[in-house]
């Protein structure tokens, strides 16, 4: 029998959580978020699923963006999926992605779906709109710009 899905407010608490771990870049919150083999797509390049594949991205985040801000703007609850768009802010304080500090705030797109099991994330696909980023840092890679 298959298990049932999670009420709505149940599962908007389960990603809320999820959030708010990414926004304090709390591991152990992030455990609790998460189901043991989360998966995360696109994963971090040589992580296995699960929580711990996040530690090094909070560590570049703890430095890059110390007073990152997440809000989320939409949030939909569809059985055991939830969608989100949500708005992440800081100021670079410290390397992202290559471009060396410089304190200037940033804000930028994210859009999320989550599936989850027993309460928990268990697959997140996400993105960011990592070319507004380099725009607002003036670091917009030469190559960026083709003809549409």
């Amino acid at each position: 029998m298959p298990a049932a899905h999670p009420t709505q407010p149940a599962a908007r608490e389960a990603v809320e959580r999820l959030y708010r771990a990414f926004a304090t870049q709390d591991v152990a919150l992030l455990r609790q978020a998460v189901t043991p083999d989360w998966e995360y797509i696109p994963e971090p390049p040589g992580q296995k699923p699960g929580p711990d594949q996040m530690i090094p991205i909070f560590k570049d985040l703890a430095t890059a963006l110390p007073d990152m801000h997440i809000e989320i703007l939409d949030m939909l609850v569809e059985d055991d999926r939830v969608g989100v768009r949500a708005q992440v802010s800081g100021t670079q304080a410290g390397p992202l992605l290559g471009i060396a500090a410089t304190k200037k705030p940033i804000r930028f797109a994210i859009h999320s779906f989550h599936e989850l099991r027993d309460g928990l994330v268990s697959k997140t696909w996400h993105l960011e709109d990592w070319l507004s980023v380099f725009r607002q840092l003036d670091a917009v890679p030469p190559k960026v710009n083709p003809p549409v």
